[in-house]
């Protein structure tokens, strides 16, 4: 298995949405088209899996998070991380957050990362903590508030549990 890890391209997001269309994922070009932009912004990077030439995976290195509590203490958020379902279980998905993490440790000490809390996310926890994310202490998220005791919600992809990690300073020899 020959994997890269590069930065993504202008050609990617019709690529990238038709390989989540035929696993059944609804992933839009717009949004790899959107990502491009801001990437060409400096806002974010979008780092692509390739395995033997074929798109893999990808993840997102968001440099001005838009949880609140990342935004005010400047933590570099890792997001919308996906792997194809078929190219799991194969060490891609720590590669891609290997490189992800190398790249904020240029510009941060710390690291944040988000998580859904139902059981289609079980997998990505588990990833997280064995990575050394901890809770950041907030409770859950929604996309626009801090969710409180009692309240009913809908639990679904926008209910989230943010994490952050101390990184190892960059290697300066």
């Amino acid at each position: 298995m020959n994997l890269r890890i590069r930065e993504l391209t202008e050609d990617d997001p019709t690529v990238i949405s038709n390989a989540f269309q035929e696993q059944g994922w609804n992933k839009p070009v717009e949004q790899y088209q959107s990502y491009f932009a801001e990437q060409c912004r400096g806002a974010r990077i979008t780092l692509v899996a390739e395995v033997d030439g074929i798109f893999a995976g990808y993840v997102n290195v968001v440099w001005e998070s838009y949880y609140p509590s990342f935004r005010e203490l400047n933590i570099p958020e890792i997001n919308d991380f996906n792997v194809l379902l078929k190219y799991r279980r194969m060490g891609i998905g720590s590669k891609l957050m290997d490189r992800a993490e190398e790249l904020i440790s240029e510009r941060s000490e710390v690291a944040g990362i988000g998580v859904g809390i139902y059981s289609d996310y079980g997998n990505a926890q588990v990833l997280y903590v064995k990575r050394g994310y901890i809770p950041d202490g907030n409770g859950i998220h929604n996309g626009q508030r801090y969710i409180h005791y009692g309240e009913n919600i809908a639990v679904d992809d926008d209910i989230i549990l943010y994490f952050t990690k101390t990184l190892s300073p960059k290697n300066s020899g």
